[in-house]
């Protein structure tokens, strides 16, 4: 993420990293407020609320709309911040992964071109560097399904500290997204977490039937009175995660 990022910290009078934030450019437009964190020995000090003044100062300069996915407990906070609700969604984790081989293939080389293509409608920006780094970290679990020569839709995974986490899901149907999200789960085992967009009804349904339980919502967020949520959000089954969009 800092790679092509930035981030800003606080730091405490004996050294340590009290809170943090960082902002990911996505294209020329806008920009992911992400990893907004403050250890629970600092909290109730501010910190979270500053440094989201600088990282949205930053982001006016650039003339960049700032993005998010707000937990519950941060939501209030960045509604006062001048943030607006757009859509929103649910994560889901199962202890371990059950799924099917579907009628999908491995992500080749030759299939880039066409998946960035798909994700830029879908997401509203340049994610490649992303995308690609997702998918190098569980390439069993990336899929894309081909229609006709189109790519319908594919699926990235990665690993993290407390589970496997399936997303970016980006289909152009909900049977496809289905095919997907079966698929890669049939190439992971352990605990998995996948977070599904309240859009996708018939995704979540489906997901609870594989024995998925909710653990919590987000909502994805704008900033400014003019600001909206970017892309085509029907096309996005599964974000990448909150941290990434």
């Amino acid at each position: 993420m800092l790679g092509f990022g930035r981030g800003w910290g606080i730091t405490a009078a004996d050294g340590t990293l009290a809170a943090s934030t960082i902002a990911l450019p996505y294209g020329s437009g806008f920009a992911w407020i992400a990893m907004v964190l403050v250890l629970p020995e600092h909290r109730r000090q501010g910190y979270a609320s500053r440094l989201l003044r600088v990282a949205l100062a930053e982001m006016e300069k650039q003339k960049r709309v700032a993005l998010l996915d707000a937990t519950p407990a941060g939501h209030e906070v960045y509604v006062q911040e001048g943030f607006r609700d757009f859509w929103g969604f649910k994560r889901f984790s199962i202890a371990k992964a059950l799924g099917a081989q579907e009628e999908v293939n491995s992500l080749d080389d030759s299939h880039w071109g066409r998946i960035l293509a798909l994700d830029s409608v879908a997401f509203g920006g340049a994610r490649e560097p992303v995308l690609r780094n997702l998918a190098a970290r569980q390439p069993k679990a990336a899929l894309v399904a081909v229609r006709n020569g189109e790519i319908a839709g594919f699926v990235l995974a990665r690993e993290g500290r407390e589970a496997l986490q399936v997303g970016p899901l980006v289909a152009r149907d909900p049977e496809t997204a289905r095919k997907l999200l079966s698929g890669a789960l049939a190439k992971l085992s352990g605990l998995v977490y996948v977070d599904i967009a309240n859009h996708a009804k018939g995704l979540q349904a489906w997901a609870l039937q594989q024995g998925f339980e909710i653990q919590r919502p987000f909502t994805r967020m704008a900033h400014g009175p003019g600001a909206y949520a970017p892309g085509d959000a029907s096309l996005i089954f599964c974000p990448a995660g909150p941290e990434l969009g």
